[in-house]
């Protein structure tokens, strides 16, 4: 069970990113099963978090398994229980997954991976709300909502009779998409300073912040571990750069653990970035892009406030205002007036 009553932090201001927190937050106050899709380290379970946080159930527990970490057999036993004798080792009643989530939220990551046999005592719950342990008769009430991940095509699967159809069904009530960081590369920045600002004050020392150069190699990467792949490399490069006796603003990106230091390899040809060969790349004019989009996408959440807006991004009022100024965006804003900010 997690102590905490707040929604997990999750960061970004990309439409993409926005669009995901909007359709999970807007999914969170019905009752029903849901469906997060997406690839590894794309922040599925920081989802499911929210969506927990952010409905009726936000008091009771939220429990989390991963189908795929467990053998069909301790699966079965891990999410419904077990009676004393049901197996060997089995010396005392294990109460299941079900059982402790009751009353709150059953969060199961890689579905895609639970058996058949798994999956039709799922539904079984899902469509009756009962369940029994492994080797017991008592049949059980389950009062869990279940919120399940997949990084596999559950549709195909289910098309080659490897996932169950009628199971499917019941769990996509509502499917929500968690944008990998590829398209989502306005908050690569954002994401890569916070991360480098926590192990940064884990090492009791300051975060500089990263040169264009670094900012460079962070834009040009694929990340196919999407935020996961991003944090490990944040934090290496910080880690690195300060124990190699360096400071001021980090310059070296190690995306690759097992590469030479100076890590990245040489941008490749991507169709959603303009020249990023170091000769052509104009990162001046990527980051400005980035600042305006982050600068509009919060005075549009705060219905034009300056004040507010600036809060948001952590920046002081005169800061937002020269933001506004730079990028041409008093349009957007509220009038004196108007302004609640």
């Amino acid at each position: 069970m997690n102590d905490s009553r707040q929604p997990p932090e999750l960061i970004g201001q990309s439409p993409a990113f926005l669009d995901a927190l909007a359709h999970a937050s807007a999914a969170a106050s019905l009752d029903r099963p849901l469906l997060i899709c997406g690839e590894r380290g794309a922040g599925k379970e920081l989802i499911a978090a929210r969506i927990h946080f952010l409905s009726p159930r936000w008091d009771g527990p939220l429990i989390k398994v991963n189908c795929a970490a467990l053998s069909d057999e301790l699966l079965d036993s891990e999410l419904f229980g077990h009676e004393a004798g049901a197996f060997t080792g089995a010396t005392r009643r294990h109460a299941g997954r079900f059982e402790r989530a009751e009353g709150g939220t059953l969060f199961l990551d890689e579905i895609a991976s639970a058996s058949l046999r798994i999956q039709e005592k799922l539904l079984r719950v899902i469509e009756y709300g009962e369940y029994e342990r492994v080797g017991g008769s008592e049949t059980l009430i389950a009062d869990v909502r279940i919120i399940a991940a997949a990084n596999a095509d559950l549709p195909a699967i289910a098309r080659e009779d490897k996932f169950r159809a009628d199971l499917l069904d019941r769990l996509a009530f509502d499917v929500i998409a968690a944008p990998p960081l590829r398209e989502r590369r306005e908050d690569i920045p954002l994401l890569a300073a916070h991360f480098a600002s926590g192990i940064a004050r884990e090492m009791a020392t300051h975060f500089s912040g990263f040169t264009p150069k670094a900012l460079a190699t962070f834009l040009a990467h694929d990340w196919p571990g999407n935020v996961r792949e991003l944090k490990n490399a944040a934090e290496r490069s910080v880690y690195r750069w300060i124990t190699g006796g360096d400071s001021g603003p980090v310059d070296r990106i190690v995306i690759d653990p097992f590469g030479p230091a100076e890590s990245s390899t040489p941008p490749k040809s991507r169709p959603d970035m303009k020249s990023p060969d170091p000769a052509g790349f104009d990162l001046r004019r990527e980051l400005d892009a980035i600042e305006k989009k982050w600068t509009q996408n919060a005075l549009a959440a705060h219905g034009g406030s300056q004040r507010r807006a600036a809060a948001h991004l952590r920046l002081t009022y005169d800061q937002m205002r020269g933001l506004v100024r730079k990028h041409d965006l008093a349009a957007q804003t509220q009038t004196p007036k108007t302004a609640k900010g």
